[in-house]
């Protein structure tokens, strides 16, 4: 008989992308291939539309259902590189491989010895799911690992994420102590990523699915009749689709702090005020296709006031400051600063001169 083992242990409560996003879908009830398609909703929209998690599918399915399509596009589609990637879609930042066993195609991770290895998602074995605040469950219900997902995420939050090496050291030991020898941890490797470059791990895929039937077969279609799962097709049929709408929009243009404050004010509502965690993991969304090191958010620094301020008046409560970068500036004399995102690593802020040339945010709302 399968058993369900609870541990709590001291792991950081976690905001994770497909909980904190917000986005509206369109139900676009035109017929276009793949990529026509995706180019109509970044022109109209934000992208083709990416799902985080089961509320978004169950949005999405919202939007079709008074529709008589079947399939539907979404941003989804298959690249030329594997990653790793947590299931819950943390960002792989700690690892640790047994000797030789880093690289995998289409392989799922489990734990022995306390050491990672990969091997073919249909294997069965026992796993470690995460469950918010209380820490993580020990299953030892022998399952593939999708099958170990579908649990976690129905009856926990999700699987496991490894973050770092005391996280590991106590799976490792209570795993010991419950003689589990093996058990699947929450990281993958596929080759599928969505058009707007968001680091959402959610795929659901219909049984058997991708197949890549013909070698053709490189995105991805919603099938409206069997309850959203996803299925793989070639881009060159021509089907309708969703397109998301995001609070949120990066533009892609070089502008200076004072421009692009300008240009958000003209064309939206304003730069973005990044005055929550919420709003940091929405920031964090939407900044991977940014062509510039850091983008500009609305923050600025007040000399009358030897302080920095949001746009719209705002004190700055929440903060993601890069060391040393939220030191106070006296002197205004030799130039105004303003506050901007980091593009890579930790999405920290930074102060930069105003008369940079960056990418920006701005907000719909």
């Amino acid at each position: 008989m399968s058993q369900t083992l609870y541990f709590s242990v001291l792991l950081i409560a976690l905001c994770s992308l497909s909980e904190c996003i917000q986005r509206r879908y369109h139900h676009i009830n035109m017929m276009k291939t793949w990529t026509e398609a995706q180019k109509y909703c970044r022109e109209n929209y934000t992208d083709l539309a990416t799902v985080n998690n089961n509320n978004d599918l169950n949005q999405l399915m919202m939007s079709v259902k008074n529709s008589l399509t079947t399939h539907v596009w979404i941003g989804l589609h298959r690249s030329s590189v594997y990653k790793w990637k947590w299931s819950l879609g943390d960002p792989v930042k700690y690892t640790n491989w047994s000797n030789g066993d880093l690289n995998g195609s289409d392989h799922c991770v489990y734990m022995r010895d306390g050491s990672w290895r990969h091997q073919s998602c249909n294997m069965n074995m026992s796993f470690i799911c995460y469950n918010g605040d209380t820490g993580f469950i020990i299953n030892d219900s022998s399952v593939s690992w999708r099958d170990a997902q579908i649990f976690c995420r129905q009856h926990h939050t999700d699987l496991i994420s490894v973050r770092n090496q005391t996280e590991n050291q106590q799976i490792q030991k209570i795993m010991n102590d419950t003689n589990i020898s093996e058990a699947w941890i929450g990281l993958f490797s596929d080759l599928w990523e969505w058009s707007d470059k968001s680091d959402s791990t959610f795929r659901d895929w219909s049984s058997g699915e991708p197949n890549n039937y013909g070698g053709i077969e490189d995105c991805t279609a919603v099938v409206v009749t069997v309850h959203g799962q996803f299925n793989d097709y070639s881009g060159t049929y021509s089907q309708t689709f969703v397109c998301h709408e995001d609070d949120l929009i990066l533009i892609q243009k070089n502008l200076s702090w004072s421009e692009a404050l300008r240009y958000c004010r003209e064309n939206h509502v304003d730069l973005v005020s990044v005055d929550s965690e919420k709003i940091q993991f929405m920031v964090t969304d939407v900044i991977h296709r940014s062509s510039t090191d850091a983008v500009w958010m609305g923050l600025h620094y007040y000399c009358q006031m030897n302080l920095w301020i949001w746009i719209r008046g705002e004190a700055v409560c929440y903060q993601n400051w890069a060391s040393g970068n939220e030191t106070n500036l006296m002197d205004c004399n030799i130039e105004h600063r303003a506050g901007a995102v980091q593009s890579g690593g930790d999405h920290l802020w930074i102060s930069l001169p105003q008369s940079h040339k960056l990418n920006f945010i701005c907000s719909r709302k």
